[in-house]
């Protein structure tokens, strides 16, 4: 994933250390099939849940919108199925 993911004015107002999550996140996320990512994602937010740490629906939209800047329309449908498959597990 790009760095420069980080640098995105969409992401201006969120948390520093929301963002140093979701940084970490991604460095460790890197090379995980769809099929990887959804229990990755889903123990991440419980830990991160854990810590006190939550997320609004706007800064999940956004969050998802900056991932999928710059994506291959398949990258970003992979992406959209992913959260779908947590928002019917939830």
């Amino acid at each position: 994933m790009d760095e420069n993911w980080k640098d995105n004015p969409k992401l201006s107002q969120m948390d520093r250390g929301k963002l140093d999550m979701l940084s970490q996140l991604a460095m460790q996320g890197a090379g995980k099939s769809p099929s990887e990512l959804l229990p990755y994602i889903m123990n991440a937010a419980a830990q991160g849940k854990q810590a006190g740490m939550n997320f609004s629906g706007n800064e999940i939209d956004t969050i998802i919108q900056v991932l999928k800047a710059g994506k291959s329309p398949a990258e970003a449908q992979k992406l959209d199925q992913v959260v779908r498959l947590m928002k019917m597990i939830r």
